[in-house]
């Protein structure tokens, strides 16, 4: 059978296909492989007001609107504070999808969020193909993973960084822990274990001075949902070993409870005894109080610091340490004590 072939120029390059290290310059063909990881070319049909951002493989964004190309690739979201949505059991030329997030899944969205709007509607122009000994195939990032494996073995001491919640400061907090870890003389190597892909995180503690960092896209996945990750987990973390770290600092994208797969992680043996130091970041009381009972009755040690909006002034901080006896810092105010205690418990 022949496979017609065409030859098209993409506007942006979304970070989700990064693995695959592709050129503006693009080969499609008609037949898509519905499946996680599988790089589309889309036609964007909308402009939007809010939400109007993509990452690009350079980890730089780019406002965009009707009728620009992008390459994404397939995935699901099941953000609580987002767009979720999944992928069709078959894609096609000309049929109707959406992206789902800011690093550029391209998926069927079941349910919008009211603070951005619709999500971008966009119309399938073909399968991204790529060149390999002569043939072509479908791009896929999954052909440029990371290893699974399913015993971790020895590792340097891990700093787990988890939340109640999307958007309470895990990103920040694990940020000002590399940075201190870095300027203290530690060779920090840095990761993002879970959530819907996006580079921004990863990016941010490699600013801060991580010498090493990696994330779950980069062992196949385009988000975390619905699957059993822990020897991904193991395997990024391996990876990072390899390169020879003093520690490793490890943020759990999403809530500890949710889709994204956080509580499977804490929950391994393995994980959990070669976690040093662990912090949460929570919104507010509740939130404390739930993630305080949630580990002490599920996991072998418990919560060692609490930062996050709850902490934004003394009333927060004060009601942690006096009546939780957890110690409590705000990881924009006092990014030093926050390194301190942190550099304290794990080393």
């Amino acid at each position: 059978m022949t496979i017609a072939y065409e030859t098209i120029q993409a506007d942006i390059l979304a970070s989700t296909s990064a693995a695959v290290k592709l050129g503006h310059r693009l080969t499609l063909a008609k037949t898509v492989v519905a499946q996680e990881g599988y790089l589309v070319a889309v036609r964007t049909l909308d402009d939007k007001d809010t939400y109007n951002k993509l990452e690009t493989v350079t980890g730089d964004f780019v406002t965009y609107g009707r009728d620009q190309l992008v390459v994404g690739a397939l995935g699901e979201r099941q953000a609580l504070r987002g767009y979720s949505g999944v992928i069709p059991r078959s894609v096609k030329v000309g049929d109707i999808l959406h992206i789902l997030n800011m690093g550029g899944i391209i998926g069927s969205c079941q349910s919008p969020h009211p603070d951005f709007g619709p999500a971008m509607r966009v119309e399938v122009l073909g399968a991204v193909m790529v060149e390999d000994d002569g043939h072509w195939k479908h791009a896929c990032i999954q052909d440029h993973a990371i290893d699974w494996i399913y015993e971790l073995g020895e590792t340097v001491p891990l700093i787990g960084v988890t939340g109640t919640a999307m958007n309470v400061g895990k990103t920040m907090a694990a940020s000002q822990i590399v940075r201190h870890l870095a300027a203290a003389g530690h060779k920090v190597g840095a990761v993002k274990l879970t959530g819907a892909s996006l580079m921004r995180d990863v990016r941010s503690m490699m600013d801060q001075g991580a010498a090493f960092c990696t994330h779950f896209s980069e062992a196949g996945l385009v988000s975390t949902t619905g699957k059993n990750i822990l020897p991904m987990a193991k395997g990024l973390i391996h990876h990072l070993n390899e390169q020879q770290p003093d520690v490793i600092v490890m943020e759990f994208g999403d809530g500890i409870i949710g889709p994204y797969g956080v509580d499977s992680l804490l929950m391994d043996k393995e994980i959990q005894r070669n976690i040093t130091c662990h912090v949460v970041a929570a919104q507010d009381f509740m939130g404390c109080w739930a993630a305080d009972n949630f580990f002490r009755k599920r996991y072998n040690r418990g919560i060692d610091v609490i930062t996050g909006p709850v902490t934004d002034n003394l009333v927060g901080i004060q009601f942690i340490q006096n009546t939780m006896g957890i110690r409590a810092v705000n990881a924009v105010a006092e990014p030093e004590k926050l390194g301190q205690w942190v550099r304290e418990i794990a080393l």
